[in-house]
C-alpha cells in the first residue's frame, strides 16, 4: 500500500482502466455508467495515501467512457470536489484522463507508467515497487476500476458488512464478463463463491440448440476448463484448487460450432502481436509458440505431433519462468490448458 507519510513528493494515484484483456468489458460498463463514483473513490484513496495528482488511464477504444469520465472531472472541478481545496479543505487533488493507444502491455502497471510519461510501453523491473518509486519516480498508488467501485459500499456499510459477503478468503462480490455461446452476453455480479455453472445460468444458460464444448476463464491469459467442471467455485481459493484462474473476470463459452484449434491460433497470434519485445523469453517464445501451433494445424509437424507438442511445452515453460512481466508469464496458459486439459490434439 502507499504510505501518506513518505517524504517524496508528489504522490500519484492511478486508476488503471486499460481494459485490454480479450473478453473483458466490465470497466467500460462501470465508467460509462457511473464515472462520478470512480472519481469520488479516487479522491478518498488519494486523501488516505496523501496523493496530489491522479490519472485515469483509459483504453482509447472506449470513446463514451472517456467522454463521461472527462465530463465528471469537469463537473467535479466546478463544484469544488477536485482542485486546490477539495470541498474547502486543505487538501489538493486533481485528476487527468490519459488515453491508451491499444497496447495490451500497458495494462501492466509499470508499462502504464512509461506510457503516461511519454515513453514506449515496456514493463520495469521490480524493485523498486510503485509505492516507493512509480510514476515520474514518485510514490504511486495503482488501482483497477472494479476495486475502486467497491470502496463506496465499504465506507457506507463498513468493512465487517462487506466481509460477510462471499467467502472467508474471497470477500465481497465479483463482476464477470460472460460471452460466447450463451443466451444473454453481459456483465454479471455475484458474491464470491457462486459456481461457474450458476454464473452461466444467470446469462441465460448455454444458447438453445448448442452443446457446450469448453469455457475460457480469465481471458486470453487465462485457462480453458471442460463442460464437466461447471461446479468450480468462483473464488480465488476455489479456482486455485482447480488449477484455473479468475483473471479479469472473463467467462467465454464455446459450443460445437467453434473450431478450437483456430481459437488457440488466434490467442497465440494475439500474444505474438502484443509482446513488447523487451525480454527474449517472451519476444521469441510467443513467435515460436504460434509457429508450432500452425505446423500442428497444417499437419506439417517437425518430428511428429508428440515432439511438436513437447516443444510447445518447453517454450511455454520458459516464457512462464523467465519473462519479465505477466504477459510472457501467462502467454502459454490457455494453450497449455487446451492441450493438457481439453486434450485438444488427441484423436477420439
Amino acid at each position: 500500500y502507499a504510505d501518506a507519510r513518505q517524504p517524496a513528493r508528489p504522490h500519484y494515484h492511478i486508476c488503471n482502466a486499460d481494459e485490454s484483456e480479450p473478453g473483458t468489458f466490465k470497466d467500460r460498463v462501470l465508467l460509462a455508467g457511473d464515472a462520478f463514483a470512480m472519481l469520488e473513490t479516487m479522491t478518498i484513496a488519494a486523501y488516505a495515501a496523501g496523493c496530489e495528482q491522479g490519472y485515469v488511464y483509459i483504453r482509447g477504444e472506449y470513446p463514451l467512457a472517456i467522454e463521461r469520465v472527462q465530463h465528471a472531472i469537469d463537473e467535479a472541478h466546478a463544484r469544488g470536489f477536485l482542485g486546490e481545496h477539495v470541498m474547502g479543505e486543505p487538501f489538493r487533488f486533481d485528476i487527468e484522463v490519459r488515453k491508451g493507444a491499444g497496447a495490451y502491455i500497458c495494462g501492466e502497471e509499470t508499462a502504464l507508467f512509461n506510457s503516461i510519461e511519454g515513453f514506449r510501453g515496456e514493463p520495469r523491473n521490480k524493485p523498486p515497487f510503485p509505492v516507493q518509486a512509480g510514476l515520474f519516480g514518485g510514490p504511486t498508488l495503482v488501482n483497477n476500476v472494479e476495486t475502486l467501485a467497491n470502496v463506496p459500499g465499504i465506507i457506507l456499510g463498513g468493512g465487517a458488512a462487506f466481509a460477510k459477503i462471499g467467502t472467508e478468503q474471497s470477500t465481497g462480490t465479483k463482476l464477470f464478463c460472460v460471452s460466447g455461446a450463451v443466451e444473454h452476453a453481459g456483465v454479471v455480479e455475484v458474491p464470491f463463491g457462486a459456481t461457474l455453472g450458476e454464473v452461466i445460468e444467470l446469462a441465460g444458460g448455454v444458447r438453445v440448440g448448442s452443446t457446450l464444448k469448453a469455457i475460457l476463464l480469465g481471458g486470453a491469459a487465462g485457462v480453458f476448463v471442460r463442460p464437466d467442471e461447471l461446479d468450480i467455485p468462483l473464488t480465488f481459493e476455489g479456482v486455485r484448487a482447480a488449477d484455473a484462474t479468475l483473471g479479469s473476470g472473463v467467462i467465454v463459452a464455446f459450443d460445437e460450432s467453434v473450431d478450437m484449434e483456430e481459437v488457440l491460433l488466434r490467442i497465440a497470434a494475439f500474444f505474438r502481436d502484443e509482446s513488447c519485445g523487451q525480454c527474449v523469453p517472451c519476444r521469441v517464445g510467443t513467435v515460436r509458440q504460434e509457429e508450432a501451433l500452425h505446423r500442428v494445424r497444417l499437419g506439417k509437424t517437425l518430428g511428429g505431433l508428440h515432439q511438436e507438442l513437447a516443444l510447445v511445452d518447453e517454450v511455454g515453460r520458459s516464457m512462464k519462468d523467465a519473462s519479465i512481466c505477466g504477459l510472457g508469464q501467462t502467454a502459454y496458459s490457455a494453450v497449455e490448458s487446451a492441450i493438457k486439459r481439453l486434450r485438444l490434439y488427441e484423436t477420439p
